[in-house]
């Protein structure tokens, strides 16, 4: 790992002023750190160019995200300048970074002539057991010059704090499909007598109770089905919104959605709409065309 501040791009300095998103002014106004590598990495993925290999050539491979982030494209010329020494040389490939693998990993990785002889730190990372975990006091004791971060109490609050996210929001969920049947039984209850009526007149003319039921079914799935319809597009519509503008991270869409939308929303509707008429058709039509 070299430390180096990106100075120049096509020639042109680069100054935090120059771009609007904080982001971008964060990350041209901090040092990179720069690797060297022959290999590929196994979670990193070349989405554009050709990976530079062993070549002796100095050239870079940039992470697409960053790239796009600080408006570097194919072609560019940058300019990095490690404790005095400019380190100059053209993207030649963009990578696409599995950071949720833990390995290490760089945005920026250069030939290894490109950085010869320039001050490095050497950086890794490993999993090991709990039961293991006095390794690591071996491990500084034996090397006073390494450093050992253990993650594993940050990690457990990530975790603590998600649970808690995760909870409170299933809670929401809960709260708000109650509040959901509620409002639709309250809907259904204020149009009782007008469906009483109606169930009544269909069996006087004739209908069977079997097709008013049927009728009242097919209403309860049709209002049920596209109201789940409805409710899996707009998750999904703004959780891209919110994934892609606000927290700035990719969100895979989950194909089962709209048909478990569909199908909670015909169980919800059904329920609620049963609850609220089970007595409509139970009522003798006579009794009912006469209080009408």
């Amino acid at each position: 790992m070299i430390r180096a501040r990106l100075v120049a791009i096509n020639g042109k300095p680069v100054n935090p002023d120059g771009y609007e998103k904080p982001e971008a002014k964060r990350l041209v106004d901090r040092e990179f750190n720069l690797s060297y590598t022959t290999q590929l990495p196994d979670d990193n993925r070349v989405t554009q160019g050709e990976w530079f290999g062993a070549s002796d050539k100095p050239q870079v491979s940039i992470e697409e995200g960053i790239a796009k982030t600080i408006r570097v494209k194919m072609g560019d010329t940058l300019r990095f300048d490690v404790a005095g020494i400019p380190v100059e040389a053209p993207v030649t490939s963009l990578r696409k970074v599995d950071w949720n693998s833990f390995k290490v990993n760089f945005f920026v990785l250069i030939p290894l002539n490109a950085l010869a002889d320039l001050p490095a730190t050497f950086i890794t990372s490993f999993h090991l057991p709990t039961s293991e975990s006095r390794v690591i006091d071996g491990l500084v004791a034996q090397y006073p010059n390494v450093t050992a971060i253990d993650v594993t109490p940050i990690m457990a609050q990530i975790q603590r704090t998600l649970a808690q996210v995760i909870g409170a929001v299933q809670f929401l969920f809960i709260f708000t499909l109650a509040a959901g049947v509620l409002v639709l039984y309250a809907a259904l209850a204020g149009t009782r007598d007008e469906r009483m009526r109606e169930s009544a007149l269909l069996r006087a003319l004739g209908a069977s109770h079997k097709q008013v039921r049927a009728v009242q079914i097919a209403e309860f799935v049709a209002v049920g089905g596209l109201s789940g319809l409805m409710a899996a597009l707009g998750a999904q519509g703004i959780g891209y919104v919110l994934a892609s503008h606000v927290f700035e991270f990719h969100i895979d869409f989950n194909p089962w959605l709209v048909p478990t939308g569909i199908v909670a929303g015909v169980t919800c509707v059904g329920l609620g709409g049963w609850l609220s008429l089970r007595r409509v058709l139970a009522r003798p039509a006579l009794q009912s065309l006469r209080d009408a």
